[in-house]
């Protein structure tokens, strides 16, 4: 049975606990500028490619191409800050994301052919810097442990669900009422100025493992080894599916019905039920293991995304779209907190990045499965995008649960029964 410990203050553990841990401040500030290019990459590279060149299909191909890379190298980075550090990292990797960008902008406004933005576009999604990853990172080494580690993942959970509803819509307000490329030149001037800054939180970083993750052959140990990282990974993608099918899917829906305006709208009404749920997550002392509470919300996700395509109206597909954002968080930050609970602390930067990495991958690959779809059939169609891509995460999570189980705990322990004793938190 999970702990209902409560903290050194005799508060029960919660948001209000969870902020006033020592140093917290320091990093989740600069790490919320930070984080914010990184809702705006892909959406500022599609609004000036279909500006410059008039095609949304070369548009969204050489977005993807970005989203893809972001997504392969993700897990290199991470790998590398786990070993050398955040901020030996985060530095030149911020540095290069601006001049990339920047080479990106510049050729695209020299309408430059496809073939050289295809390629611009490789560095430029490989070098976005995982704030995220490492926030939750340095929530691991402070929380390690304690029952503040599921807060904390709600709490990253509503953080980024608040970036990818505000990063998109800063990112085109720029490019429609400055400048088409105004949208990626701020992208880069946030990620350079929010890493640096984020960078100098030294003392909140989680201390350097050149070693640490050594096997018995003396190679470093990737997390990705960990069999329950694995299978996170997989229930990720599926999540990210139900982001990128959701994200086309009701463009084209309210673009059928004649009112495409009302994307946003739709879209928002999902993302709130997302950070809803988020929120009560963390401020629920849980007393079932996150083992469980995984096997309990992927399945009911997964149900969740069943109406979605038989929806013929904008109030329908609203509410079905609440539906699904209030099912996502409790399974994706489940998800999260079982990282600190499989992974020893010299990997968990780079495991964070694996799922994270996982989502945007799998954003990806809904959106081009549900755009082909629509183009083939029509808007409802998409829809079943996030239904497939939960279904099959779900077989997979459910065939190899049992690497979800940290070595050394029972069974029976992952099942809720049996008891923990309290620990402090620090």
């Amino acid at each position: 049975m999970a702990s209902t410990v409560n903290d050194p203050t005799g508060e029960r553990p919660g948001y209000g606990s969870l902020l006033r841990t020592r140093g917290a401040l320091s990093f989740l500030l600069p790490g919320f500028l930070a984080r914010q290019p990184f809702a705006m990459l892909t959406i500022g590279i599609l609004l000036l490619v279909n500006h410059t060149t008039g095609s949304y299909g070369t548009a969204g191909t050489v977005s993807a191409t970005a989203g893809v890379a972001m997504a392969l190298f993700a897990p290199q980075s991470g790998k590398l800050a786990d070993r050398f550090g955040q901020a030996a990292v985060l530095i030149p990797g911020v540095i290069v994301h601006a001049a990339a960008i920047s080479l990106l902008t510049a050729l695209a406004l020299s309408d430059a052919p496809v073939w050289a933005l295809l390629v611009a576009a490789v560095p430029a999604g490989a070098s976005t810097p995982q704030i995220g990853p490492m926030v939750r990172a340095r929530w691991a080494a402070k929380l390690d442990g304690s029952p503040l580690m599921t807060t904390a993942a709600a709490f990253e959970s509503v953080t980024d669900e608040f970036t990818f509803v505000i990063g998109p819509v800063l990112a085109t307000a720029l490019c429609a009422g400055v400048h088409p490329a105004a949208g990626l030149i701020a992208e880069a001037a946030l990620t350079l100025i929010g890493g640096l800054l984020f960078a100098t939180q030294r003392r909140t970083q989680p201390q350097p493992n050149a070693g640490a993750a050594a096997g018995a052959d003396g190679k470093r140990v990737s997390a990705l080894s960990v069999p329950g990282v694995r299978v996170l990974a997989v229930s990720m993608l599926g999540i990210g599916t139900v982001f990128g099918g959701m994200q086309v899917s009701m463009t084209a829906f309210t673009k059928e019905l004649g009112e495409p305006g009302l994307n946003g709208l739709m879209y928002g009404v999902f993302a709130a039920g997302n950070m809803i749920a988020g929120i009560v997550c963390g401020a629920v002392a849980w007393k079932t293991s996150p083992q469980r509470r995984l096997l309990i919300a992927y399945p009911l996700l997964a149900l969740a995304t069943t109406p979605l395509w038989a929806a013929h109206a904008l109030p329908l597909l609203g509410g079905a779209g609440l539906l699904v954002g209030l099912c996502i968080a409790p399974a994706l930050i489940t998800g999260y907190t079982l990282v600190e609970k499989l992974v020893p602390a010299s990997a968990r930067t780079e495991a964070f990045t694996w799922l994270t990495g996982a989502v945007g991958l799998g954003q990806a690959a809904g959106a081009t499965v549900g755009g082909r779809l629509i183009d083939a059939h029509s808007a409802s169609t998409g829809f079943l995008v996030p239904l497939g891509g939960t279904a099959l995460a779900l077989v997979v999570l459910l065939a190899l649960r049992k690497a979800l189980t940290p070595k050394g705990e029972s069974l029976l322990a992952a099942r809720g029964v049996g008891h923990r004793e309290p620990v402090s938190v620090d």
